[in-house]
């Protein structure tokens, strides 16, 4: 069985009425570098939405078109929308296999869904996920804390080159998104 593509790391800030969400760009086949600068960020709902994945890259891809269409279904309204495709995400047969997990933002709110059902409000407006999100999250507690001059998009910049010094699933070529 050949090994899935994987292995990233996302994080998003809400910080002085910003949101930014970033992600790096590699992907892992097993221990190999599969590809070094994919998109795993990605605006919604005419620039007004922002959706970033971890996880198995196809199944990601998935995820984000069901999003976008439970976000078309229920007029934007992010929280309806997240915890519909968590809902229908733990429930379908099919959605039910997929390994990924999504955070999706707004100016308003910042959310994380897994595929067990959970939507998660992030406490202190950061989220993170992926194979180095412990570290990115880490980096962003403490620049939140003690750089509160820096902006939302600054943050998450320096909280994913902080994380990709550290951790070998996480590399520099990032892709950040501010709304």
């Amino acid at each position: 069985m050949q090994p899935k593509i994987h292995a990233t790391t996302v994080v998003g800030i809400r910080h002085n009425g910003q949101v930014s969400l970033g992600a790096d760009g590699q992907a892992t086949m097993g221990n190999t570098v599969a590809k070094s600068n994919v998109r795993k960020v990605r605006t919604l709902m005419g620039g007004k939405v922002l959706a970033g994945f971890a996880g198995s890259t196809a199944d990601a891809f998935t995820l984000i078109e069901r999003f976008e269409e439970k976000l078309n279904s229920y007029g934007g309204n992010l929280k309806r929308a997240a915890i519909e495709l968590a809902k229908d995400w733990r429930t379908d047969r099919y959605l039910r296999r997929l390994e990924a997990m999504l955070i999706v933002a707004t100016k308003d709110d910042l959310l994380v869904i897994s595929g067990t059902g959970d939507v998660l409000e992030p406490d202190n407006d950061i989220a993170a996920i992926g194979s180095g999100s412990m570290y990115a999250q880490s980096a962003a507690v403490a620049l939140k804390k003690h750089a509160a001059n820096l902006s939302a998009e600054e943050m998450v910049r320096e909280s994913l080159h902080i994380a990709a010094d550290i951790c070998i699933y996480t590399n520099h070529n990032l892709t950040v998104e501010t709304l």
